[in-house]
């Protein structure tokens, strides 16, 4: 269960905003890392959230007993770290708030075997957006069994 991950962007405020918005949720300041870092909380029983740090801030490991810190880098890019996120939109209110914010996205199909609206927060920082019918394939998916049987299968095409 994944309670809360962080991204970048380079309007941290708005970026969370949005993000809040495929949960109807809320999105507040999030100081305790770095200055100027937001928050987008759903609202929802398992405190699902998350944390929208300025562009260039990176964690870093502190010594003993304090916490990592946000360090700026004023390095900007591209980054592997995404996240799957559900809402109860639809996938034409979903495609409307990206349109709205310029940000390009698209539907796939994840090999195959379900679906995610590929969302580029900002046209760098991938989300993936399920809506109630992607998350029913997702869970269906999503199981041991199903990744076991697609291992078996790949190792004995090998």
């Amino acid at each position: 269960m994944l309670f809360h991950m962080s991204i970048a962007a380079h309007a941290p405020k708005h970026v969370a905003e949005v993000l809040a918005k495929f949960w109807d949720g809320e999105a507040f300041p999030f100081p305790p890392v770095a200055e100027g870092s937001w928050i987008a909380l759903a609202g929802d029983d398992r405190g699902t959230a998350v944390e929208v740090y300025p562009v260039d801030v990176v964690l870093r490991e502190t010594e003993g007993d304090a916490d990592a810190y946000g360090e700026y880098t004023g390095a900007p890019g591209y980054t592997a770290t995404h996240g799957a996120i559900a809402t109860n939109l639809t996938g034409e209110e979903v495609f409307a708030i990206a349109a709205r914010e310029g940000w390009p996205a698209k539907y796939r199909k994840r090999g195959g075997f379900f679906g995610v609206i590929e969302l580029w927060i900002e046209g760098r920082q991938m989300v993936e957006v399920l809506t109630p019918e992607m998350q029913a394939e997702y869970l269906g998916f999503m199981k041991l069994d199903a990744w076991r049987a697609m291992r078996d299968a790949m190792a004995a095409q090998a």
